[in-house]
Order: C-alpha cells, then structure tokens, then sequence
C-alpha cells in the first residue's frame, strides 16, 4: 500500500491571493453615459501606475486575474465587455452596483456622471502554512 501523503510532501497548496487594490474615478460630462464614466473611472485606477508585483513572484502580467467593481447610479446600463476591454493584462470579472453620482445639467436632459471603480488584483500564489 503507497502512502500518498509521502507524494505530496513537497508540493505547495496554491490559492488567489489579493495583492494590489487600485481605485479611480471617471465621468461624463455632458452625455449622462454610464459605460464612458466606468470605462474612465477604471482607466484612472489602472492607467497611474505599473505593476510589476506577477514578474517579481515568477509570474506574466497576463497570469493576473481583476475582479472590477464599479459604481453608478444606473448599474444596468453599463456595457461589461466595455468596460472589461480597458485591461491590460489578464483576466477579469465585472460587478456593477448603485454607486456614483447623477449631477442635473439645469435645462439638459442628461446629467454629469460620476463612476467609480475598484480593482482588485489576484495572483495564484502558495498558501501560507501558519503555525508551523
């Protein structure tokens, strides 16, 4: 009889790990767009840096997975593969909820949007084996 904990010694448990939280705000000004907005607000939270966090682990920028969470005040008439179009490196997940901001335009039908947008960024990376 083979012992199979003996085969798995060794090996590391891997699991998704946050590792970076990126935030940023986008609007449209005039047209009352809520895809322009989140499209914008994730452009600001991705576009004012560079992470290099996947290459200093063994990993591709592509190996990342973001899970994008972005708020407005009209979440159905966000367009997801738009707004999923913005990243860069790997692979995504859009959540859009009741956030953001709708700014009357006196004698316009459409309002200023605000979007605001959070990613989260992941990295499969071995578990920790805490008091050991």
């Amino acid at each position: 009889m083979v012992r199979l904990g003996r085969v798995w010694e060794g090996l590391q448990r891997m699991a998704w790990k946050r590792v970076v939280l990126e935030i940023g705000m986008g609007t449209d000004i005039r047209g009352g767009d809520s895809t322009k907005a989140a499209v914008r607000a994730l452009r600001d939270a991705l576009w004012h840096n560079s992470l290099g966090i996947a290459e200093l682990v063994g990993q591709s920028s592509d190996d990342m997975r973001v899970d994008v969470t972005i708020g407005v005040p009209r979440p159905e008439s966000v367009d997801h593969a738009a707004v999923l179009a913005v990243l860069p490196h790997g692979t995504g997940t859009v959540t859009v909820v009741e956030g953001g901001l709708a700014i009357p335009r006196e004698g316009q039908p459409d309002p200023t949007l605000i979007a605001h947008a959070a990613a989260i960024v992941h990295l499969d990376l071995p578990e920790v084996a805490h008091g050991r």
